[in-house]
């Protein structure tokens, strides 16, 4: 472990020699948790958001400059107009979706945003549903089950039993849990489930 450290430290001091970013490195999940302790910040990941006028809002030169130099950093790179976000914001939602086609976008860059951010950070969002509100949940990408209900509360992990799992789009689309049963669309999944992006959950468990 000590020589890993060693060595880990070494390639980390040659490629800020060169005046890159620790990111821009390539490496292995072994030295990734070497460096974890040192908490660089040329390691973090980085999301560049060019704000740009609504003739730009598909890219221009600066943008490409931004674009290449992102790439090189292995960073991630969103565009948005700062402006036509603002009108959209003030607008109710179903008004939303004509200003979006009218302006050529397929959805606000706020949600493009949040999208990438999570992207980048290796984070997904799972929900649970009540009787009066559907709440999200994140967790890491390659999440268990247990490991899941344990963000709700620790007693959820420690007395987990089962899950039954659906996707929040077939709840959108079918309406209720009922019609949804009718439909097939519900599943129960043991310890060993990795969650995905978009999973609905209901966690059964004994303390």
């Amino acid at each position: 472990e000590a020589a890993l450290h060693r060595d880990t430290t070494a390639r980390i001091v040659d490629v800020l020699a060169e005046g890159r970013p620790v990111r821009s490195g390539t490496w292995n999940a072994r030295e990734v948790d070497s460096m974890r302790d040192a908490q660089l910040i040329t390691a973090k990941p980085v999301l560049y958001v060019c704000n740009v006028d609504e003739s730009g809002i598909r890219g221009n030169e600066y943008v490409e400059a931004v674009r290449s130099y992102a790439k090189a950093e292995d960073s991630g790179l969103i565009v948005i107009c700062a402006a036509l976000e603002a009108e959209i914001a003030d607008l109710d939602p179903d008004d939303q979706a004509d200003f979006l086609t009218e302006a050529g976008l397929d959805e606000p860059g706020l949600s493009v945003l949040a999208r990438e951010a999570y992207r980048l950070l290796g984070l997904e969002t799972f929900f649970t549903v009540g009787p009066k509100e559907i709440r999200a949940w994140t967790v890491r990408k390659g999440t268990r089950a247990p490991q899941a209900a344990g963000v709700i509360h620790t007693d959820f992990e420690k007395g987990f039993i089962r899950v039954e799992i659906y996707r929040i789009e077939d709840l959108l689309g079918h309406g209720s849990e009922v019609a949804l049963r009718a439909a097939g669309k519900i599943r129960v999944e043991g310890r060993d489930y990795v969650f995905e992006d978009g999973d609905v959950a209901h966690f059964r468990f004994n303390v």
